[in-house]
Order: C-alpha cells, then sequence, then structure tokens
C-alpha cells in the first residue's frame, strides 16, 4: 500500500518550521484569504499547482518539497541512523594530541610574545632617551 503525501500537512509542517503565522500567509496570498481559511486549506490532501507555487514563492520553499515530502519516510530514515555513525557524528572519539607537544608549542609561544614585547619596550625606552636628549 503506498502512503500518499499530504500536501496541506506539508505546508502547515515548512510553515511553522519558519515561524510564519497562518494570518501572515494569508495576507500574503491576497485579499480573499484568512487565518481559518488557511486552517482548512492545510487540511486537504491535495492543493492546486497555482495554489502551490503562490505558497512557495512566500516560503522560499520549492513546490516540489509540498508534494514530495513525507514524513513517515524521514523518521524511518532518522531511526535507521541514529547510532550508526552514518550521521557523521563519533559517539567514541579518539583524541590524537599528544599533551607534551601542546606543553612545548604554548611554550614556544610563551618565548616569542616575550621576546616581541622585550623588542618594544626597548624601541620605547630608544624613542624616550631621544625625546629627552632633543630637550
Amino acid at each position: 500500500m503506498e502512503q500518499k503525501i499530504h500536501q496541506g500537512r506539508n505546508v502547515k509542517r515548512f510553515r511553522e518550521m519558519l515561524g510564519i503565522k497562518q494570518e501572515a500567509l494569508a495576507y500574503d496570498l491576497g485579499e480573499d484569504w484568512s487565518q481559518k481559511k488557511i486552517s482548512l486549506l492545510e487540511q486537504k490532501d491535495v492543493i492546486e499547482e497555482n495554489l502551490l507555487k503562490q505558497i512557495s514563492n512566500f516560503l522560499r520553499i520549492p513546490v516540489e518539497a509540498f508534494q514530495n515530502f513525507d514524513e513517515e519516510q524521514a523518521v524511518s530514515i532518522i531511526s535507521n541512523t541514529f547510532n550508526d555513525q552514518s550521521n557523521g557524528y563519533n559517539y567514541y572519539p579518539t583524541f590524537n594530541v599528544n599533551p607534551v607537544d601542546k606543553w612545548v608549542e604554548a611554550l614556544e609561544e610563551i618565548k616569542r610574545l616575550n621576546s616581541e614585547l622585550l623588542k618594544a619596550k626597548d624601541e620605547h625606552i630608544k624613542a624616550l632617551e631621544k625625546i629627552l636628549k632633543d630637550k
């Protein structure tokens, strides 16, 4: 038995994901639309193509998303890949960091910064000495 895609429910899902109220969608669709009419539209299994295009333009979502999105398939995909690491999340990470190397890197950085500070201090002292000599 083939699962039928409920276009009205898909419109509602995408609208809610975008945080858009029914009143805002009704306003964008024109004067003959109201919140109640949007509510009734979201209960329809199939929505006329031209109306789907208008909704698509307002929500900036392709018409095909309303026509093809199947919640059960999406849930099935998510549940089948939740803990098999195919989603790219590593539940058992391995750390390839040598703390001694990191410590040495930090010490080298401290040495470099100290050297820069000493150079800046010396330049500042020379500039002050020159100002004192000129006076």
